[in-house]
């Protein structure tokens, strides 16, 4: 394991009495396809130790661990592994726009550059109060925290506070385009636009994607036969998600788009010949969603999420029988 990174963190803090798994990104860099960590694989893992992770692929779960030393709830809280605390309302809707609009840029225009440059790869990640790249070249690593951007070159890290998208750009070395030309960019690229991040809004995009990313990463457990790809955010839409099925779908979240301006959960398929419409489920054009509002207002978040994917999947498995 990388003497630093999320999961040598999460090693420290217990000692070495299990084998961890994290949901972040991690080092080291992986350079063969995918390019990417699956950090919450089971193996390989270290011999004769228990694994500690945040699914149900290991020995204990980090759930089951913070209710046992009640001195680490807090800690497993703030990184989505257990002990989880409930969702927040969404505040100031023009914030949250404005906020997402700011993180949507610098994750297609600058952030998903940074990877791609290196593998060829744009798929990002949540991490711990943003988001980012996979590790990649010589254990680098591009991700935004609040207002700020953070690049990481090995045990070496530098930060700078985000004004402008060029500012942006500058700083971590690309220029403000669209990786590739690999999709039609979703937001505006003058260099010289504000990007204008407020502070709350960030922590609550922060906060979904993180749930979001313990949701799916556990749906992935339970649907392991399938081969689900990797959790990825992806900065054409911003939405964060997983794939699999014989009939496949796409499992996800999105922070909102012009048809629903609030948050929601969704399951998508290419090919909808396979709904069955007359199915109440299947309330979308392109699937099914489950809006914020009903998220919040479950007695159980975390459950209620999964509920809905698993429902969704469960049909979805029949219809390809």
């Amino acid at each position: 394991m990388s003497g630093f990174g999320p999961r040598h963190e999460a090693a420290l803090a217990v000692g070495d009495r299990y084998d961890v798994r994290v949901l972040e990104p991690s080092p080291p860099a992986v350079h063969d396809d995918p390019f990417s960590d699956d950090p919450t694989a089971a193996e390989p893992r270290r011999p004769d130790t228990p694994l500690l992770s945040p699914v149900t692929n290991g020995d204990l779960t980090w759930d089951d661990f913070a209710h046992e030393n009640s001195d680490f709830a807090e800690w497993c809280a703030q990184r989505w592994l257990g002990a989880w605390r409930p969702l927040s309302p969404t505040g100031d809707l023009d914030a949250l726009h404005r906020t997402t609009d700011a993180w949507h840029t610098l994750a297609e225009r600058v952030v998903a550059n940074a990877r791609h440059r290196v593998n060829g790869k744009i798929g990002l990640r949540w991490t711990l109060g943003g988001f980012g790249t996979p590790f990649f070249g010589d254990d680098e690593q591009l991700r935004v925290i609040g207002h700020v951007l953070v690049r990481v070159m090995g045990q070496h890290l530098e930060h700078h506070d985000v004004d402008t998208l060029g500012g942006a750009a500058q700083f971590a070395g690309v220029t403000p385009e669209v990786p590739g030309n690999l999709f039609t960019a979703q937001t505006d690229g003058d260099p010289a636009r504000p990007l204008a991040i407020d502070l709350d809004a960030a922590h609550f995009l922060a906060e979904w994607y993180g749930f979001a990313t313990s949701v799916l990463a556990q749906l992935r457990v339970d649907h392991a036969s399938s081969s689900p790809s990797l959790i990825q955010l992806w900065p054409e839409h911003f939405d964060i998600s997983t794939d699999f099925g014989a009939v496949q779908a796409t499992y996800g979240a999105s922070p909102g788009d012009a048809a629903h301006p609030e948050p929601y959960l969704y399951i998508s398929l290419s090919d909808t010949a396979h709904l069955d419409r007359a199915d109440a489920f299947w309330n979308e054009p392109f699937g099914a969603s489950l809006p914020y509002a009903g998220v919040l207002a479950a007695a159980d978040q975390r459950a209620a999420a999964l509920e809905f994917f698993r429902a969704g999947a469960a049909r979805l498995d029949g219809a390809a029988r």
